[in-house]
């Protein structure tokens, strides 16, 4: 019970920043996102806590996708309202606190990165490379499908 108590304070805290995030970056009033960003914590919630409840090997990002999609079907009750209030929240909102917390959390191992040694350096900034121009690339071509560009 400790546990999830935990994760419900760290979502809630990630959730009032994407909310700020929402109301800065894409001019979404915090009361119109607050509902949705509860609904978000709570189906992450729910996800993490079935994840350490059911017996398996099945990962918690799994549970919580199946929340998630189980609550926003039309036949579910209130479905339709779950997805009206999600709508409001952008998906870069929520990601820009969890990138920064893994920075933060890689930041505080520079002991065990240097032992890695310049060889995943020089990976890492290909795979970084590679990521930044292949999203470049793919962006480039739906825009210009689009009629965009």
């Amino acid at each position: 019970m400790a546990k999830i108590i935990e994760w419900f304070i760290i979502l809630l805290i990630f959730g009032a920043v994407a909310v700020v995030g929402n109301w800065v970056g894409y001019d979404v009033l915090p009361l119109t996102a607050i509902p949705g960003m509860l609904i978000l914590v709570l189906i992450t919630l729910t996800g993490m806590t079935l994840a350490k409840i059911i017996p398996g090997n099945f990962p918690s990002v799994g549970y919580i996708a199946l929340v998630g999609i189980i609550i926003s079907l039309p036949v579910f009750p209130g479905g339709e309202q779950v997805v009206e209030w999600t709508s409001h929240i952008s998906i870069l909102a929520i990601a820009t606190p969890i990138l920064a917390y893994a920075g933060i959390s890689i930041g505080r191992s520079w002991g065990d990165f240097t032992k890695l040694g310049w060889r995943a350096l020089v990976v890492a900034t290909f795979v970084f490379l590679g990521t930044f121009l292949g999203s470049a690339v793919i962006a480039e071509i739906v825009l210009r499908i689009q009629g965009i560009i």
